[in-house]
């Protein structure tokens, strides 16, 4: 009878040897490395397999959506209506005059010239330029990923095979592996700086502090399995001024922390963030406000000052954005960063949506949810450019400063360079700007010297 008991000896046996060899896997191939900022050298292979694979599934799509007749959906933008950028809105009235038989542009009231107001409300609600920035990226290929595709009509039994397998690595390996290292590495972390927060403050406690932020942070890059490229290291901030950068995500910080220390600049929150960040400040100058002093400017520009002349503190790292954008374009930076007066050091942060979407969009999605799919993409995978040093001009004042700061990042980047403001994502539009279209019209049908003597009408 001993034979009975043979299979259920061996699954023991093994179940017993699991807990041992995931941990030696996870320390050996992920933490220890990451301590001590090695790299592990097979994430150049990791993402050729993976585009090898996201190019075959698009071209079993395209052989399936040929079979049934069916367009592959490609995503691009409406040309319903045709838009005409460097057309002036006195253009465009004189235009419409014309088309109506009007050969002058009187300067009287047409009724007809409402239709140029309607054509500009019906470009925006088609084809906006600012609320398709709140919302992921569509791709060309299909990742694998169920959040990714739109066209499950397409899909082939081999292609359903595939996906099933992805899901099977993502949640039975990956995913696992990356909770592993970030729990450990959230645990390391707030112990070291706490102990370290301990030392009096000399050199060696900015050395020690150093490390472990450093430790801390390549952690949490290899539990995303994060690829990142830096370019340019020779432009890295120094500790006479402040960092800008565009914002796509919570962890564009972590992504920029993993080359070079920052001072946060940030809100104090409570539960498991509010344990972090206290860990963080016993050890290394942070700025935290409490939420009664977020908008008191003047109390947060203060801070600031005092941070930067302070030559013995790293720079600031500061997301004029003010909310995360889907990187694909850079909106307006608030002017607040700009008026410190010292030197501005820019870095263009840029995702690769292929392996994973690093875009938060915090209306649909909680933090921790976030997080989740993060860790159950494929890679994290982005490339950082350092751009040269920035000063405000003779004569310049600091939203010009921040204009010019914004367009640097975003041709450096990529990313199209947009003057709205990115708390459209969840307020309405100011009244202002209604008023400045209301101004042009009048001074188009008053003349600017008449407006002038007029400005009320």
């Amino acid at each position: 009878m001993a034979w009975l008991t043979l299979p259920v000896d061996l699954l023991s046996k093994y179940l017993s040897l699991f807990p041992d060899v995931w941990l030696t896997l996870v320390f050996g191939f992920l933490i220890v490395p990451a301590v001590f900022g090695l790299p592990f050298g097979i994430h150049k292979y990791y993402m050729k397999i993976l585009l090898s694979i996201f190019e075959w599934t698009t071209l079993q799509m395209e052989l399936k959506a040929k079979e049934k007749n069916h367009q592959l959906y490609k995503h691009y933008t409406s040309g319903i209506i045709v838009k005409v950028p460097d057309s002036t809105l006195k253009q465009e009235i004189q235009d419409l005059r014309h088309s109506t038989g009007c050969l002058s542009l009187d300067t009287r009231f047409e009724l007809a010239d409402v239709f140029v107001f309607c054509r500009k409300a019906l470009e925006n609600i088609i084809d906006d330029d600012v609320t398709k920035r709140f919302s992921a990226q569509k791709l060309e290929n299909w990742n694998l990923l169920t959040r990714s595709n739109h066209n499950f009509r397409c899909i082939s039994l081999k292609l359903l095979a595939s996906w099933f397998l992805g899901v099977l690595i993502r949640y039975g390996v990956l995913l696992p592996f990356r909770a592993t290292v970030a729990v450990t590495g959230i645990f390391l972390f707030v112990v070291l700086s706490t102990v370290v927060g301990l030392i009096p403050c000399t050199k060696l406690r900015t050395y020690v502090s150093d490390k472990v932020h450093l430790m801390g942070y390549r952690l949490c890059v290899r539990s995303l399995t994060g690829i990142i490229t830096y370019h340019n290291r020779e432009n890295k901030p120094k500790n006479d001024g402040i960092c800008v950068a565009n914002h796509t995500t919570p962890i564009d910080g972590i992504i920029l922390a993993n080359d070079h220390c920052y001072s946060l600049v940030g809100q104090l929150h409570g539960g498991l963030l509010g344990l972090i960040q206290r860990a963080m400040v016993k050890s290394s100058p942070h700025i935290w406000f409490e939420r009664a002093e977020v908008k008191d400017r003047r109390l947060v520009a203060k801070r600031l000052r005092d941070h930067v002349a302070d030559e013995n503190k790293h720079p600031v790292l500061i997301f004029p954005e003010g909310t995360c954008v889907n990187n694909t374009s850079v909106m307006m930076f608030r002017k607040g960063s700009f008026e410190i007066g010292c030197t501005v050091y820019p870095a263009a942060i840029k995702y690769d949506p292929r392996f994973g979407d690093a875009f938060w969009n915090s209306s649909k999605f909680g933090l921790v949810g976030y997080l989740l799919r993060m860790m159950s993409s494929w890679a994290i995978v982005c490339s950082v450019w350092y751009l040269p040093p920035m000063n405000k001009k003779e004569g310049e004042d600091a939203t010009q400063f921040a204009n010019r700061v914004k367009a640097a990042i975003a041709a450096q980047g990529g990313l199209v360079d947009l003057i709205w403001d990115a708390g459209l994502k969840r307020t309405k539009v100011k009244d202002t700007f209604k008023e400045e279209q209301q101004q042009l019209y009048s001074k188009i049908l008053l003349g600017d010297h008449e407006y002038q003597n007029h400005p009320e009408s």
